[in-house]
């Protein structure tokens, strides 16, 4: 299960084209489980490689040719020998233009994130019922009262899957201030207790310790690792040192290609 409910957060739509072929040239064996670990390993390549932002028609018709050979014991797809991903790139990606943005979003449902408020994982009902969405740990409130630049907060590494109502909660308050509220609960919101907070917040690869310590220097530093182990998990590729452009100086992709979908 890829977590992946709306068009909305598809890290890249043009990628499900060559699939919708790959899948259809393997007939029944993509359902075996090596085959389908390969074909998971091809996609999130093509995800965090960010390969399907520009000459996807060069890709699709490399892929449709690669993809089957290698699960048919063949060499690896050039999506795959191609594809890189440096640490920093982590700190750019802070708009859903970007496909590794997604990606992240989706990777840490799919490792069994956990809503904060109630602990629920996030499936398909969970996702709607609740108003899932990406938000701040640390809030932009916050941030901004530590005048913490927008460049920096706004990144993939201070954000999560949350619901709604969740969201609502943290509101604009410190970490330190706002689990202390979750914990307590309300009313119409049951408490927690600090051990079920805890794995809760693990299950974001958050550093219970360093959020409660409102140390926002420390829990990007950390969560930034762990988030990069987890993309070295997907793709089975180590992670390059190096540094990457702004996300502001790349060219909007077009995600928007139901015609493509549909074929």
């Amino acid at each position: 299960m890829m977590y992946l409910y709306r068009t909305f957060d598809l890290p890249d739509q043009s990628q499900v084209v060559p699939r919708a072929a790959i899948l259809a040239d393997l007939g029944f064996s993509w359902e075996h489980e090596a085959n389908r670990a390969k074909l998971m390993r091809w996609y999130w390549n093509g995800v965090f490689g960010e390969l399907y932002s520009s000459g996807v028609e060069s890709r699709y018709a490399k892929d449709f040719i690669e993809v089957p050979t290698w699960i048919n014991g063949g060499h690896e797809p050039s999506t795959i020998s191609d594809s890189s991903f440096v640490p920093d790139r982590l700190k750019t990606m802070r708009m859903r233009i970007s496909a590794a943005y997604k990606g992240v979003n989706a990777l840490l449902m799919k490792e069994g994130a956990e809503d904060f408020r109630t602990g629920q994982k996030f499936d398909h009902t969970v996702f709607f019922n609740e108003y899932v969405d990406i938000h701040h740990v640390f809030p932009q409130a916050w941030c901004k009262k530590e005048k913490i630049s927008a460049s920096v907060y706004d990144s993939i590494i201070n954000k999560t899957p949350l619901s709604y109502k969740t969201n609502r909660i943290i509101g604009g308050d410190a970490p330190s201030l706002y689990l202390t509220r979750l914990e307590q609960g309300k009313p119409t919101v049951p408490p927690i207790s600090p051990a079920n907070l805890n794995q809760h917040l693990k299950s974001h690869l958050i550093n219970p310790q360093l959020l409660r310590a409102d140390n926002f220097e420390g829990f990007m530093a950390d969560r930034q690792n762990r988030l990069l182990a987890l993309i070295e998990r997907a793709t089975g590729k180590q992670v390059l040192a190096g540094t990457t452009q702004e996300e502001g100086e790349e060219a909007e992709q077009l995600e928007d290609i139901p015609g493509l979908i549909e074929a």
